[in-house]
């Protein structure tokens, strides 16, 4: 959509009909700005301005210059009206291409959202240095893969027959990663998930076509790196990391434009990549929230990743240990397939509970207790945690009520025994703490974080090596001495041959959370740390039962997403149905939900939920099919531009009042429903 100001100046020395035409998008949050506007670019700057660079443009109605990207140069429209003039061209690489604006485009009209938005996420800020050593430095050859290393590739794939087929082919793939741990040839240890990730980057470099990876955090994308640095030239190798420094960051970016397929390897944006010739784009375990995007508009990684290959083809790769429900939805539909390897592996789980005797307040049974005896003869035993910390819950000792901060009602916890409590939210100490409901002043520790369980495990056995593994203590690698591991979900360093036992703790505790998706986050959780564990090494899950169980012992994952969505399909939960939020004043939200029935009449009386109080505003939930998802954002889109628009005229008003605004959020996560 191409627009002109409507406050343009008249100019007497201007000619009234533009030789060119350049349509920029404004790099700004407001939504009324999220379109295409016309600058006519003066002659001095017609050379340089091409589609795709960065542009300074006049903005009247701010009365200032900002900042834009050049979408698209063309000729002035039929109308007769005098269009002002670019600024400025600010840099001369065209950052921009016409496939990552389409793709930006399609996943805010998706989300309801803003373009700018998303570009601002895939697009680096400029760094002048890193940019000038780009343009001076000679373009990258084309990558050549030997012989050797494509032979490896294949022989990779060729665990899951037609893999390599389908790469080639541009399908949409689920595959199962082998839940075990590989050496790789310089005495680096990393998942097999790498190893075979990296052999479908190697066969598509191959054939000549680019790989876009993204995965949850550093330590997968190390993972990656290191699996893949053996395989493929160095410069073919692009590392898009969001802790990078800024130039270094720039850089990487530069080389995902040229010509020259590449492997680019990073975090959830990194699937905006604009890679050219792209062959596969692969996600690693997109059941992990670091994967979800929490800026504005919020479009999940696996989201952009199915639209992206949707207009951009290749191949699309979902692996994990575990199926997320969403993925597996997509292959109840045929939208994607299941592809899964001619020898299926699993770990040995054991499901451990209290025998006839113990006490029921035993915390490890004594079957996981003496696996891990025997185990620790051999080398390093995992004890996966719910939480950091030493006592992350105080209770009062007399009539077990929490134990909270006297300032800001945070909890209290304890750093060590006989410590001080101190407030988890504000840090305060609590001095002269007493229960505000038997007056008592003595605390008792109800749970046990990893510190704690290391300081226990450590008395269990003496002379043995104990590391925790948490926020405050990163390890990523142990070696194959006998050790005790003490570590955090998802925080579980890699251990020199794989771990000879793995003991899950405070299992019960895990799915006692007040989530949507907690079971399927504990199964993966779980099954991460069940893939550090040798072949043939036990996996002690202690005193957990039920289905989730079931799904972990037999490593049936894909059935238990199965029926999770079973479940929640008679419900109208997602993501059997999408869900989209609105926030905003009482009136702009009745509004937007009266527009949104008057759009799309299809929606049923129990579509949407509330309005209800919410903070200092109100807030609706719409629930919707997939088949109205297009209809549904854009009503609800064209609800926040037009109050925005109204929220602008009343400012310029002798009585302006508080900013209240319209805010829609589409696939809301499941926490925040």
């Amino acid at each position: 959509m191409t627009a002109v100001h409507d406050d343009e100046p008249d100019s007497a020395d201007r000619p009234r009909r533009p030789r060119r035409v350049a349509r920029v998008l404004i790099d700004s949050p407001l939504p009324q700005l999220d379109r295409l506007f016309d600058y006519e670019i003066p002659a001095e700057l017609v050379a340089d301005a091409v589609p795709g660079v960065r542009v300074r443009v006049p903005l009247r109605s701010a009365g200032r210059v900002v900042d834009a990207l050049l979408v698209e140069v063309g000729e002035p429209d039929a109308s007769d009206r005098p269009l002002s003039q670019l600024e400025a061209v600010v840099s001369p690489v065209p950052v921009l291409t016409p496939a990552l604006y389409a793709l930006a485009r399609r996943a805010a009209d998706r989300a309801a959202g803003s373009a700018g938005d998303i570009l601002r996420l895939a697009i680096p800020k400029r760094m002048v240095r890193a940019e000038k050593a780009w343009l001076a430095a000679d373009p990258p050859s084309r990558p050549v893969i030997d012989e050797a290393d494509r032979a490896w590739a294949d022989g990779v794939l060729g665990a899951y027959p037609g893999l390599a087929e389908a790469l080639d082919d541009d399908e949409r793939l689920a595959v199962d990663a082998p839940p075990v741990p590989s050496t790789l040839g310089d005495g680096t240890v990393v998942g097999s998930w790498a190893i075979l990730l990296a052999a479908a980057a190697t066969h598509t470099l191959a054939s000549g076509r680019s790989t876009v990876i993204a995965v949850p955090d550093h330590r997968d994308r190390a993972q990656l790196e290191a699996a893949l640095a053996a395989r493929i030239p160095a410069d073919a190798l692009v590392r898009d990391d969001a802790k990078q420094s800024g130039p270094t960051r720039y850089a990487a970016f530069l080389r995902t434009l040229a010509d020259a397929p590449c492997v680019v390897i990073g975090n959830r944006s990194t699937v905006y990549a604009p890679v050219s010739a792209l062959g596969l784009v692969a996600l690693w375990d997109d059941g992990d929230p670091l994967l979800g995007e929490p800026l504005s508009p919020g479009v999940h990684a696996r989201d952009a990743a199915l639209l992206r290959q949707e207009l951009h083809g290749g191949a699309l790769v979902f692996a994990g240990h575990t199926r997320t429900t969403d993925v597996e939805r997509l292959v109840a539909v045929g939208w994607v397939r299941d592809l899964p390897a001619a020898r299926r592996v699993s770990p040995r789980v054991v499901l451990s509970a209290n025998r006839e005797g113990e006490s029921r307040a035993a915390r490890v049974p004594s079957s996981a207790f003496a696996a891990a005896r025997e185990a620790l003869t051999e080398g390093p035993v995992l004890v996966q945690v719910a939480r950091p910390g030493y006592a992350p819950v105080l209770v009062c000792a007399k009539c077990r009520h929490p134990a909270r901060c006297a300032h800001c009602g945070g909890p209290l916890h304890a750093a060590r025994q006989g410590a001080v409590p101190t407030c988890t939210w504000c840090g305060r100490a609590a001095h002269a703490w007493a229960c505000p409901e038997c007056r008592s002043t003595l605390l008792r520790m109800a749970s046990s974080g990893s510190e704690r369980t290391a300081d226990e495990l450590g008395r269990a056995f003496p002379g043995t090596r104990v590391i925790v593994a948490d926020g405050d203590h990163p390890v990523t690698e142990v070696d194959a001495r006998p050790a005790l591991v003490v570590a955090t979900r998802g925080a579980e360093p890699r251990a020199a041959g794989g771990y000879r036992a793995v003991i899950l703790l405070d299992g019960d505790r895990m799915l006692m959370a007040d989530d949507l998706r907690i079971g399927e986050s504990c199964l993966r959780w779980w099954s991460n740390a069940a893939a550090l564990a040798a072949p043939g090494s036990p996996v002690h899950l202690v005193g957990v039962g039920g289905e989730v169980a079931r799904a972990l012992a037999t490593w049936t994952q894909a059935a238990y997403a199965r029926s999770e969505l079973a479940d929640r399909a008679p419900l109208r939960m997602p993501p059997t149905v999408r869900v989209a939020s609105v926030d905003g004043p009482h009136r702009a939200v009745d509004t937007a939900i009266a527009a949104l029935r008057a759009a799309v009449p299809e929606l049923d009386g129990e579509a949407v939920l509330g309005p209800i109080a919410h903070d200092e505003s109100v807030r609706a939930l719409v629930r919707f099919d997939y088949g109205l998802g297009a209809r549904v954002t854009e009503s609800l889109r064209a609800s926040v531009v037009s109050h925005a628009m109204k929220g602008r005229r009343a400012a310029k008003g002798r009585t302006p009042g508080a900013a209240h605004t319209l805010k829609v959020r589409v696939d809301v996560p499941d926490l925040d429903l």
